[in-house]
């Protein structure tokens, strides 16, 4: 009998994008990244919708009136109500298990390493970066005031619109759900599809331009409908949120981003506007690139110098163990090996 073959040599440290060509079993290859691509925006379209609509069906039923009528404005767009705002953020929130199953199930890798190469959130890191996200939005609101009026002559209302029943449910679930909104639409397209793209290719440049184009293309056209300024002001914040999280190593910086810029724009929908408008933006203008570009470049800047001068992690750890599906995982599942050696947060 031959002797048994060498075990496998995975490398020691690998950048978030390319985590899965060192998980899927061993076998990587690109049937599994378009497989689990397709899964994951089928949840994210077609599953978990009808699933959380489901259990809003069965809270209709339960305490009574028109079921019909509140099931049909759960997803009318044009007349958003406190209830369709929460349908639409839980259904956005429950695209995480949604990836998660992908990940553990299709590539064999623990769902903690979504969410960084420590494999989890780094709570210290992600309060960092909300504070560093207010700083990118004040600068941003304050080049927006020195800017010249919107070219296609749109105002804003500067009347505060009064504070209703319907405005405290509208609160309500803006600071409850939309963390938890963000959060799913960073997993599925700076987390899965990020990974899953960034692991196809071998050569490591073309590997890090789809993974951050690609996810940031795909989060723009998953708005829907849209003018050419408010889709290039998605694609860029996808582009921003790619390489934040390639750049340090997992998703706090853009879900502390994300859940910023919503709660600007959802507060500043219900103090001088209305939600149905902030969700279905129109009249977009050129004026906003500035705008766009200040927010950019700023949190980007501050969040990268910050992430290098904390000594926040960007790579797995050496010899950190990529547990599998139905085994148990290699080395030690708690201990130095997820964090790394030096400073960290």
């Amino acid at each position: 009998m031959g002797a048994p073959a060498a075990p496998e040599q995975r490398p020691s440290e690998v950048p978030y994008h390319r985590i899965h060509r060192i998980g899927s079993y061993g076998r990587h290859g690109w049937w599994r990244a378009l497989v689990g691509v397709l899964l994951a925006v089928l949840g994210m379209l077609l599953l978990m919708p009808l699933v959380v609509l489901l259990v809003f069906v069965a809270y209709f039923l339960l305490t009574g009136g028109d079921v019909a009528d509140r099931t049909l404005s759960l997803v009318d767009t044009t007349d958003v109500t406190p209830a369709g705002l929460a349908y639409l953020n839980l259904s956005l929130a429950a695209i995480i298990p949604v990836v998660w199953f992908v990940t553990r199930v299709l590539h064999g890798l623990r769902p903690g390493w979504l969410s960084s190469v420590r494999p989890r959130i780094r709570w210290g890191w992600f309060a960092i970066s909300l504070g560093l996200s207010v700083a990118a939005l004040v600068a941003t609101l304050v080049v927006s005031a020195l800017l010249p009026a919107q070219a296609d002559g749109a105002t804003v209302s500067t009347d505060l619109n009064s504070f209703t029943s319907t405005t405290r449910d509208f609160v309500l679930v803006v600071l409850l759900l939309t963390p938890l909104q963000a959060a799913g639409e960073e997993y599925l397209f700076r987390g899965y599809l990020t990974q899953a793209l960034g692991g196809v290719f071998a050569n490591p440049r073309v590997a890090v331009v789809v993974a951050v184009l690609v996810p940031s293309l795909l989060f723009a056209l998953a708005h829907g409908a849209q003018d050419a300024p408010i889709f290039f002001d998605r694609f860029a914040f996808g582009l921003v949120a790619g390489v934040l999280t390639i750049a340090t190593g997992g998703l706090e910086a853009a879900i502390a981003m994300h859940v910023l810029n919503n709660f600007l724009a959802f507060g500043l929908a219900l103090a001088f506007g209305d939600m149905s408008s902030a969700l279905n933006p129109t009249g977009g203008t050129w004026w906003s690139i500035p705008v766009t570009l200040t927010q950019s470049v700023t949190y980007t800047a501050l969040a990268i110098w910050v992430a290098r001068a904390t000594g926040v992690a960007t790579r797995t750890a050496p010899g950190a163990p990529f547990a599998r599906a139905g085994g148990a995982p290699q080395g030690a599942e708690r201990g130095p090996v997820f964090e790394g050696t030096g400073p960290r947060v």
